[in-house]
């Protein structure tokens, strides 16, 4: 869909292992939206929260904490949106349709997760939980190894993918260094992040633990509003298009390495802006785990399919090339709290376009592409952003 709305304010804790709660996440992510744009709290007509909802979840009706942030948002309605991984994107649509469909002028979105305060096998069990449960093969899978049977489906099909993991393992940590909202800082080597140690094991054959996003908290936020109001706002980004996809559940019912979702999303994204791939000036994307962000380089048409190591190759993907792929780090390095994770990447583009992304700043960015997949390829979103600049 062609929206009409714009992004006019942005709000971004740090992600990692927190110490505050859910409720101080929410709240502080969205006092500083609020503040950033400038709006008063009482000119917000809506709030949405997305937020995952799996065995995760400590505060069991979490889209009412929002309104812990101002006493004007109080009977205000608030709703949380879920839709896996991508629940954040979910929570965005929802903020859009609501204006699109004369609800709201301006809106409030927030993504929000509290992961760390649970063990690894846990969250890796509330995650699985996003996959086809109704197929006993299915529902023994965790999501690792489910993307452990894309690689090696990928190196049955085409070429081992396991380099080019791991070079996007390198390239994400080293993005994520500049950002001082990223899990980690630390960098990695090819030699470290390709070879399977005691400090890189196999996490599901052939998975390496580089190739694994982290477990997180965090929270992100955004302020929505249509474009004839966003004039009123000191800085204002354009939602140029924005468009959900979504697949079968269970694997057996398409060919998951073909990533059909995600290339319907992200090519009627880019048609529906009307503009063609090169010229995207940077992207974020969901690269829950390597062979994800590899995939999607072909779903987004850089390269053919199979041919997904090209972009690395040929230098595409990296800071200095022609699409900069998570110059934020992405989920692998600058981390993943499932609820937030769709916010957070257009808070991150949003500051990309306005030139407020400091040491990540891709120098005169305008067009900037946003894809968050929920599941395995199954809820898919991608957007176009386009700066508004005086």
């Amino acid at each position: 869909m062609n929206s009409g709305i714009s992004i006019v304010g942005s709000g971004h804790t740090r992600f990692g292992r927190l110490q505050e709660n859910l409720e101080e996440l929410i709240v502080a992510a969205t006092r500083e939206a609020v503040e950033e744009s400038g709006i008063n709290p009482t000119d917000i007509d809506a709030i949405f929260l997305g937020h995952y909802n799996s065995g995760l979840v400590s505060d069991g009706f979490p889209s009412s904490l929002v309104h812990q942030a101002y006493p004007q948002l109080r009977f205000k309605p608030g709703m949380r949106a879920e839709n896996a991984c991508a629940s954040g994107s979910a929570a965005i649509h929802a903020g859009i349709n609501a204006i699109l469909a004369g609800k709201a002028r301006t809106v409030l979105v927030v993504g929000a997760e509290k992961m760390t305060s649970r063990s690894t096998s846990e969250v890796t069990a509330a995650l699985a939980g996003a996959g086809y449960q109704n197929n006993p093969d299915e529902a023994a899978l965790s999501f690792p190894q489910v993307f452990g049977v894309a690689v090696r489906e990928y190196e049955a099909r085409y070429t081992s993918p396991l380099d080019a993991m791991a070079r996007i393992a390198v390239k994400n940590h080293a993005n994520a260094i500049a950002n001082p909202l990223a899990q980690m800082h630390k960098e990695f080597t090819f030699e470290h992040c390709s070879t399977v140690s005691s400090s890189n094991p196999e996490i599901a054959k052939p998975l390496r633990l580089t190739d694994c996003s982290l477990i997180t908290d965090g929270a992100a936020a955004l302020v929505l509003t249509t474009n004839e109001n966003s004039k009123s706002f000191p800085r204002s980004v354009s939602i140029r298009a924005a468009t959900h996809i979504s697949d079968f559940l269970p694997m057996s019912s398409r060919d998951f390495l073909a990533f059909e979702g995600p290339e319907q999303a992200l090519t009627k994204a880019i048609g529906s802006a009307g503009i063609a791939l090169e010229n995207i000036d940077f992207a974020e994307v969901h690269d829950c785990f390597t062979i994800a962000e590899l995939l999607i380089y072909e779903a987004m048409g850089l390269t053919p399919k199979g041919q997904g190591a090209r972009a690395l190759e040929e230098g595409i993907v990296y800071r200095e090339g022609a699409l900069p792929v998570n110059l934020s780090g992405g989920l692998k390095a600058k981390g993943h709290p499932v609820g937030a994770t769709g916010v957070s990447m257009y808070v991150q583009a949003y500051r990309q376009l306005t030139d407020q992304a400091g040491d990540i700043q891709k120098p005169g960015a305008n067009l900037g592409l946003v894809f968050n997949m929920g599941g395995a390829a199954v809820a898919n979103y991608a957007s176009i952003l386009e700066a508004q600049k005086s």
